[in-house]
């Protein structure tokens, strides 16, 4: 390593959360704020809230087939102008 290129390095800066919590990590800045941590993320608090994509494909395909009997139906309507 060059000498005097490098940031300070330290082992022991502490981290502190939104919610209050406070640990130690290694870094080159002494001091840390951050909004989320393991100890509130939902995640890892067993509070994590899923979200229902089923009735999100069920109209997507609602919505398909809508669209394909539609183009069916002026296809019919087409054909029949045609023959006349």
């Amino acid at each position: 390593m060059q000498k005097d290129i490098h940031p300070k390095y330290y082992p022991k800066a502490k981290v502190t959360c939104a919610c209050g919590n406070v640990f130690y990590v290694g870094s080159t800045v002494s001091e840390m704020n951050v909004e989320i941590c393991s100890k509130c993320h939902p995640f890892y608090t067993g509070k994590e809230q899923l979200i229902d994509t089923a009735g999100r494909i069920e109209k997507f395909k609602a919505k398909r087939e809508k669209a394909t009997s539609a183009k069916k139906a002026t296809k019919k309507q087409k054909s029949k102008i045609k023959i006349k």
